[in-house]
């Protein structure tokens, strides 16, 4: 259900009206009292009228119902006056902030984690928030939670490499995807999300030791190949500088022998232990 805008009355021009409708039926019943009953109605009209004032604060919005019909949507704050026969539901349209829980699932490799969300939101559509579902925030509640599920199942926890999209390497743009799906699962709401980011990602506690071992191990495999291929380099530029200068002339043997040994020395974790040949001939 779409949102159409009202045109109210401004609220103190009401006032007035009323006001001096009081007045001079009042007046009128003191000169004439034969016309009392007649200015009693009046009076008791213009007290009735003022039922219709509608005073809305700044960020807020309301609905009108007649006899159970939509008659309208006002989204003007200050004092208003519309049809006293109307039905008022008032609505906020201020950004709203929720937290999920912490949900257990499965990501798209089948491991178990824990995820959790906070989704910014406000009401753009009155007649859709009111009408179309039942009670708003648990509607976002419930459905904020279903597309985080979906997202958790259609990505790893972690990439294989830099172009896979996985949770705990992409954050702008798992937040971007997760916008996305919680905008979609929102729209009969008449809801806008205004962000949506991961406030929770781990894995869950079954398999979280083994996975820490899993990430250790890899980190130590690729701090290894980074320090076999500087060793490798410097040991190139070694020789290069060695042939250049002509400060040693190498035998094929030999050579190996001390591209080995510059790699043993660059590659150990241990410190080197330098040996001088010490010639026993008297």
């Amino acid at each position: 259900m779409k949102d159409e805008a009202i045109n109210p009355i401004p609220g103190m021009v009401m006032v007035m009206i009323a006001v001096v409708v009081i007045v001079i039926a009042s007046i009128l019943f003191a000169v004439n009292p034969f016309t009392g009953a007649f200015d009693i109605l009046v009076i008791i009209l213009a007290l009735l009228s003022l039922k219709g004032l509608v005073m809305l604060e700044p960020g807020e919005a309301a609905a009108f119902l007649y006899f159970g019909n939509y008659a309208g949507t006002l989204k003007r704050d200050g004092i208003s006056w519309v049809n006293p026969l109307f039905s008022v539901n008032k609505v906020s349209l201020r950004l709203k902030n929720f937290e999920s829980a912490k949900l257990k699932v499965n990501d798209s490799e089948g491991n178990p984690i824990e995820i959790g969300a906070v989704v910014s939101w406000r009401i753009v559509s009155v007649g859709e928030a009111l009408f179309n579902v039942d009670d708003v925030d648990d509607f976002v509640r419930v459905q904020s939670e279903t597309a985080l599920r979906d997202l958790a199942n259609h990505h790893p926890y972690e990439g294989r490499d830099d172009k896979e999209i996985s949770l705990r390497g992409k954050g702008d743009k798992v937040a971007e995807l997760l916008k996305v799906r919680v905008q979609e699962h929102l729209k009969a709401a008449g809801v806008q999300v205004n962000d949506a980011r991961l406030s929770h990602l781990a894995y869950a506690p079954e398999i979280a030791q083994v996975m820490l071992q899993r990430q250790q191990a890899t980190a130590v495999v690729a701090a290894r190949q980074r320090i076999v291929e500087g060793a490798v380099g410097m040991v190139e530029m070694a020789l290069k500088q060695l042939s250049k200068k002509k400060l040693a002339s190498l035998k094929p043997d030999r050579k190996a022998a001390l591209v080995s040994n510059l790699l043993i020395v660059l590659c150990s974790e241990r410190g080197a232990q330098p040996t001088m040949p010490v010639n026993t001939e008297s």
